[in-house]
């Protein structure tokens, strides 16, 4: 008997659609494997199952985390073995589901385990990146880890704020922890998986009227409670598609038809680089 199945794929291509389907016929329980809908304040803007679909079939690990709250990639992998153990324990179906590269390869292949950062440093990194900005952060990490400096965009934050912190508490580079054998536990074989194919216009598409609809549906609201709640813009969440753009048009820096369009321009990005990333796993396309 298989372990699980695993449905990943870009944003906008219907996996959630699929897993339901597929819960409903093999009496399974769909665990999310997308790194920003584990976050409970960021329903509509993170295309999370609404509650007629939460009632079409059971959902594991959706909306539990706060914003407020970093979430790695192996805390998750530890509660989606155990939520994996527990719905094969009752008899059913686990059904993977996410668009988060990462979390797959975690689950299939393990992870290097790097050591916890002390809180203390990761407020000097944080500090760094005040001081510094995301440019000034890359050109400091570049003097000092030129390799991963060389893998990560000046315009990216949270990323270079991880490897800072790593160097600044280990000494290693992060490029050296994660070329480390893997010693976080895994799906256990067999497991099925499959990577859901649109061609690229299409896919496109799709992305748009997505976002578009996300407004008329309370993407506005959502992002207002986040700019209330004052969070530190290097958190994951601050970052999720479309809240930086839709936080610029809460602060009215721009139109309407301005954050709209750029955040439609984000997403399309993502998903283009989410297809460039799957293209290269084992599991099946369809």
């Amino acid at each position: 008997m298989q372990s699980a199945i695993l449905i990943a794929g870009p944003t906008a291509s219907g996996k959630s659609s699929l897993a339901i389907e597929l819960a409903q016929a093999l009496d399974g329980v769909i665990i999310n494997a997308d790194s920003m809908q584990v976050y409970r304040e960021l329903r509509v803007l993170t295309a999370r199952p609404d509650a007629r679909e939460e009632a079409a079939a059971p959902h594991r690990l959706y909306g539990f985390v706060s914003v407020a709250a970093p979430y790695s990639a192996a805390r998750w992998v530890d509660a989606a073995l155990a939520e994996i153990a527990a719905v094969r324990e009752a008899g059913q179906v686990p059904i993977v589901v996410g668009g988060t590269g990462l979390y797959f390869q975690a689950l299939t292949e393990g992870m290097a385990e790097i050591p916890e950062i002390p809180d203390d440093t990761r407020a000097a990194a944080r500090a760094k990146l005040e001081e510094l900005g995301p440019a000034g952060l890359h050109l400091l990490l570049e003097s000092q880890d030129p390799v991963m400096a060389a893998r990560l965009m000046p315009t990216d934050p949270q990323r270079l704020v991880r490897a800072y912190e790593v160097l600044l508490a280990t000494g290693t580079s992060l490029a050296d922890w994660q070329q480390r054998p893997a010693t976080t536990p895994v799906l256990p074989p067999p497991w099925q998986g499959f990577v859901l194919n649109w061609p690229r216009a299409e896919l496109y598409r799709r992305c748009d009227e997505r976002l578009a609809a996300m407004l008329d549906h309370g993407a506005l609201d959502e992002v207002a409670e986040l700019a209330a709640m004052d969070l530190d813009p290097a958190l994951p969440a601050m970052k999720a598609l479309g809240v930086p753009d839709l936080l610029r048009l809460n602060g009215g820096a721009c139109t309407r038809a301005e954050a709209l369009g750029a955040a439609q321009q984000a997403t399309r990005r993502y998903a283009k680089r989410q297809m460039t990333w799957f293209r290269g796993q084992i599991l099946q396309k369809y």
